[in-house]
Formats: C-alpha cells, structure tokens, sequence
C-alpha cells in the first residue's frame, strides 16, 4: 500500500492528509493512548484493538439527551403527520442507536493486531482466523482529517489510519490490504495515538502508556464509575485546576462517561488473545542476539529526524 513518505502532508480545500509512516520516524508528539486501544504490553509485544464501545456510546450519548430535553412529545390533537415525524426522530436518533449498542454487546470482540518488536514483525488477524505477518518496517500509517462548514460553524473530524499489505504475492485484489481505522481526530490527536505503537517498537515499552484493560476488573458498578469521574472532577477543582474539572464533567454528563467505562470494562476485562499455536510460538521471548534490528535506511532517517526535532526544541 505505496503513499507518500513520512512527514509529507496533502491538503485540499477541506481536508488535510499528514502522512506518518513509512519511514517510522518520531512525529514529535508524545504517545498517549486517547482511545484505550493498548491491550497488552510487555517485553515482547504490544496488543492494539480497535473495539471501542465506549466512544460509541459517548457518540449516541449527546442524542439521547437532546431528544428527551429538546424534542418534546407532540399532543394528542397533533395530526398525523407531526405525530408521523416525531416517531421517526425518536426511532432514527433513540431506538435505533440503542437496537445497534445491544447488538454491538452480544457480539465478540474482534481480536487484537500484535507487534512483536523483537522480531519486528506484526501479526494481522482477519475474519476467516488466518493471520498475516508483516514487516513492521512496511506497515503504513496517516492521519486524515476533513472540514465542514454548517450553521454553527466549522467542525473537523478525522481518524487515524494504520495499513498493513498481505505478504502473500499471490493474493487476490481482495485479500491484499488491511486497514485499522481509529476514529481519534487527525492532526497532533492521531500523532499521539500512532506514537503508542511507533514507540514501543523503536523505543520500548517503556515509551508507551500503561494499558488500562488488562488484569483485573476494578469491579465498579455503573454508579461506582459515576462517582469516581465526579470526584476527579472535585480533586480538579480542589487543585484550582478548573479545566480538568469541567472535563471531568463535561464527559460525564454530556458524553455518558461513566457508562461508556462501564461497558468497555464489561467486553475487555480480560480482552481477547491470539490463541493460534503458531502465533502464541511466535510470541515467545528470543534471546537478545537473535533480536531482529533497524535496517540501515530506516536507521539514517530516524536520527535525521531527531537531529531536526532537537534543533526545533532549541530554537524554541
């Protein structure tokens, strides 16, 4: 899946395509895990999933609140066509978000993508339980991000795109590209979520945020959660630090947090493994000296990048 190099970028009229990989070179933003998708860390490899539950929730949350606060229930002597389009808003914007949230939670969650950095190599399960293993050196990465201009202003969304080539020549058209999505914002936002996964290869684990979803359940209730962001609210505010308060609130009432965590530590505690023979083989730890290394290009460019970074710190 050829693109443009690292570091480039392609901008049109409302949209903006910053290109991350390849070459894997530091984007110059720390790596924070702003969606959970860290499921398991260690020495040898690093789990990333894209089921989210939670941030579907936090989208259809905001709905539900304008549909009972701001969509009041027409009168008995309404006609029918009010009452016709007041049922249909219910069900498009209620109903139906909630039918897709119920059928999400009886589904299983997908499994993760694996990258071994000791063998520099990643692990791409797909649907029919076959896995790919791909060069860590050719897995691509861009941040996308499209404008729109309405009534209230402009607003941006963009998502994080990671690819990964079938190394199978002989592969139908097909069978030949998969891609993971995260919807997390372009721009610094997808840097940052890109950052967990180019890090830990090139750095370590110790690069890259905690994981928040392996181990034990906390084992709070959907209240349990409730009072727990209201009291990070009220350290906030204890803090003086006003802005992380309303954060705080700010998700929890408006976004649905505390049932977002709940569900997202109800389908991830624990989340799912590769179970696969050949893959739980091809996880075990390799003595340092079989370690596979950088090549010599990629080499040259991430210390050209670091050596700009550094002068771009400076300047500063």
């Amino acid at each position: 899946m050829s693109q443009p190099e690292a570091g480039t970028s392609r901008k049109g009229l409302f949209s903006r395509d910053d290109y991350l990989a390849p070459p894997h070179i530091p984007t110059g933003q720390p790596p924070r895990d702003v969606l959970n998708t860290i499921w398991r860390k260690n020495e040898v490899f690093l789990d990333i999933g894209s089921y989210s539950i939670g941030s579907f929730v936090m989208m259809i949350w905001p709905l539900l609140l304008i549909l009972y606060f701001f969509v009041p229930m027409p009168r008995e002597s309404s006609s029918g066509l009010v009452l016709a389009a007041y049922w249909l808003i219910v069900f498009c914007f209620g109903f139906f978000p909630i039918l897709m949230l119920l059928y999400i939670l009886t589904q299983p969650v997908p499994p993760p993508v694996r990258f071994n950095r000791q063998r520099r190599e990643v692990c791409v399960p797909q649907k029919d339980g076959s896995y790919w293993i791909v060069p860590w050196e050719q897995v691509t990465a861009a941040a996308t991000a499209v404008s729109s201009i309405g009534q209230h202003g402009k607003t941006t969304q963009g998502m994080l795109v990671v690819g990964f080539t079938n190394p199978d020549p002989n592969a139908g058209e097909a069978d030949r590209h998969f891609t993971l999505g995260f919807s997390c914002g372009g721009g610094t936002t997808a840097m940052c979520l890109w950052e967990c996964m180019r890090s830990y290869m090139e750095s370590g684990p110790q690069a890259v945020p905690r994981c928040n979803f392996e181990g034990e359940r906390t084992g709070r209730s959907l209240l349990g959660w409730f009072f727990s962001l209201v009291a990070d609210a009220g350290r906030s505010l204890a803090k003086g630090d006003f802005k992380s308060a309303f954060k705080d609130i700010f998700f929890t009432v408006f976004l649905g947090a505390p049932v977002g965590f709940y569900l997202q530590e109800r389908k991830l505690s624990p989340p799912p493994d590769l179970t696969d023979p050949a893959i739980v083989e091809w996880s075990h730890p390799l003595p340092p000296e079989q370690w596979a290394r950088r090549s010599p290009e990629l080499e040259q460019a991430i210390a050209k990048r670091e050596a700009e970074l550094t002068n771009e710190r400076t300047a500063a």
